[in-house]
């Protein structure tokens, strides 16, 4: 199971804007694993604690609001995706995998982003339709990166996405992993 944390737009098909599945490329560059002129970076994590955490981790030692909880005026909300069908992905927390690609599990955990940006580059010409790694909050949350251009008919959406608020379960539990105040 795969959960994405997203601005939704209840009338959005999955791959439109405010979609469950959606990629805004002209957005991306910054990410862990953006190359935006080459692929659309999906990213998904293993836990839905760790899908939010990313989220809150700019505010911690903040008090969190439910206005933080929107992005355009949209609300955030989870979309669980069963990836049963989905091919395997080059999973960087596996030491075989560290060691043929020549990687250190520092070079994964890196806030480089041109360094973890090259290894999914590599990733993604190699074929791959994406990558796990572990989350640089916790370590046993695995997050997810996908090609999005090569997963589609892969992910089955699993119900309608949820929203969240600050009651949310996972939204407590990531506001205390990193450190951040409910208002």
């Amino acid at each position: 199971m795969l959960y994405r944390l997203f601005p939704r737009d209840p009338e959005a098909r999955s791959s439109d804007p405010g979609g469950a599945l959606y990629v805004a490329r002209a957005l991306q560059g910054d990410g862990r694993h953006d190359a935006p002129d080459r692929y659309g970076a999906l990213y998904l994590s293993r836990s839905p604690t760790s899908a939010v955490a990313e989220l809150l981790r700019v505010y911690r030692r903040q008090q969190l609001t439910a206005r933080d909880l929107l992005e355009s005026g949209r609300t955030y909300a989870f979309a669980a995706f069963d990836d049963a069908g989905l091919p395997d992905l080059v999973d960087l927390d596996e030491p075989e995998v560290l060691v043929e690609w020549a990687l250190r599990p520092s070079m994964i955990a890196t806030r480089d982003r041109e360094a973890t940006q090259a290894i999914a580059v590599i990733a993604f010409e190699e074929g791959a339709p994406g990558l796990t790694w572990w989350s640089t909050i916790e370590a046993s949350w695995i997050n997810v990166t996908l090609f999005a251009e090569r997963v589609g008919g892969h992910l089955e959406l699993i119900g309608e996405p949820e929203p969240i608020g600050l009651g949310h379960p996972a939204v407590r539990e990531a506001a205390e992993a990193v450190g951040v105040l409910l208002g």
